[in-house]
Formats: C-alpha cells, sequence, structure tokens
C-alpha cells in the first residue's frame, strides 16, 4: 500500500518596498522602478493562486538615525542615505500600481533603524514577518520588488537562513546600480538563493 505523498509546503510572495520613494520621482529613486511596480502588480493579478500569502513589506522611517544623512551631511549612498520612505508620506505608500494588490499581511520596518531586510518588520499587530510566515506553513518565498541590491537581497538572504527555499524574479525587481545589481546576484547565487525570471515559470 502507498503512503500518501506529503503536502507540499506553502508558498509567499513578498513584495518588498515598492513604493513611490523608490521610484522615479521619488527622495531614493531606482531607474525603473515604476516599470518593476506595475510588472509585480501584474505578476500578483495574474498568479495570486501560486500563492497562499501575499506579504508587502514598506521602508516606515520616523527617526532612523544615521541612516538618513542630514544636511550638512552629504549621503555615501553605502551606509548614510537621504531621508526617503518618511513615515506618514504618501513616498512610503505602497505604489499606487499596487491598489489592487490587497494583501495578506504588510509589514513596516525600519522606524528607528536601517532596516533592509523585510525580517526586520512587523506588521501592525506587532508580528514579525518570519511568524507571519511560519503561522500559515510557508516554506518557499518568491522575493519581487525594490531594490534588487539592497533590501530585496537583504530580505532573499534572511529567508534562505531561516531555511526558505528562496527564489528572487529577476526580471520583478531593480538595483541601484547595474554593478550593485551584479554584486547582489553573486552573492545570492553563492548563499543558495535561485534566481529566475517570472517569464522561465
Amino acid at each position: 500500500m502507498s503512503t500518501p505523498a506529503e503536502p507540499r509546503p506553502a508558498r509567499a510572495l513578498l513584495v518588498v518596498d515598492v513604493q513611490p520613494t523608490f521610484c522615479e520621482g521619488g527622495a531614493l529613486p531606482v531607474e525603473g522602478g515604476d516599470a518593476v511596480a506595475h510588472r509585480v502588480a501584474a505578476w500578483a493579478a495574474g498568479r495570486r493562486g501560486d500563492y497562499a500569502l501575499v506579504v508587502t513589506t514598506q521602508d516606515w522611517h520616523v527617526d532612523p538615525g544615521a541612516h538618513f544623512a542630514t544636511p550638512p551631511a552629504e549621503p555615501d549612498y553605502v551606509d548614510t542615505w537621504p531621508p526617503h520612505g518618511v513615515a506618514g508620506t504618501a513616498e512610503a505608500e505602497l505604489h499606487p500600481a499596487l491598489a489592487d494588490l490587497r494583501p495578506d499581511a504588510s509589514v513596516r520596518k525600519g522606524a528607528y533603524e536601517a532596516a533592509y531586510s523585510g525580517f526586520e518588520g512587523v506588521d501592525d499587530g506587532g508580528r514579525p514577518l518570519a511568524d507571519i510566515l511560519a503561522r500559515a506553513g510557508v516554506g518557499s518565498v518568491d522575493v519581487v520588488g525594490l531594490a534588487e541590491s539592497h533590501c530585496v537581497r537583504a530580505t532573499a538572504l534572511d529567508a534562505q537562513r531561516l531555511g526558505l527555499d528562496t527564489t528572487v524574479l529577476t526580471d520583478l525587481t531593480a538595483p541601484v546600480t547595474p554593478e550593485a545589481g551584479a554584486a547582489a546576484r553573486e552573492e545570492l547565487a553563492a548563499a543558495g538563493v535561485r534566481l529566475q525570471r517570472s517569464t522561465d515559470r
């Protein structure tokens, strides 16, 4: 007699920091950010059935200390940045392209620290992202959003460290610079994160 197959772990879509502050016209724009927002929205709408959970993350800075370079200091774009993702501003909200996304959970990060990874965020009830995923039985995640070289990278690395089967959908993200993107992809691949175009699904 054959034994029943083990149920496959649930998959989640992590939509990282798709906010106007990181798109053209924002405080810290990523080239192609608006296009990424629309591609992510289309992917989520067309493939919602593939995911048990869709979770958004947002930079939501109140007073992140040295993360912001305040005049007369100039940002070095490594450890310090122009003010961005300021809590309560329109730029910190989700991109308008995601208006119909209806995420199952939303986490905000970085109120008083830099917080690149979505796993440093909590929802309105104070639940960390790792707990949200664990409670839903999530064993694998697809990571998309902005920016590939920073918050997408950090979120994917943390997901992999937590034992989640992690994929970055490379055409649903964009880096701060091409060089930073190449370095991020090399680090992600070395950590065991799968790099895949959504069109190859």
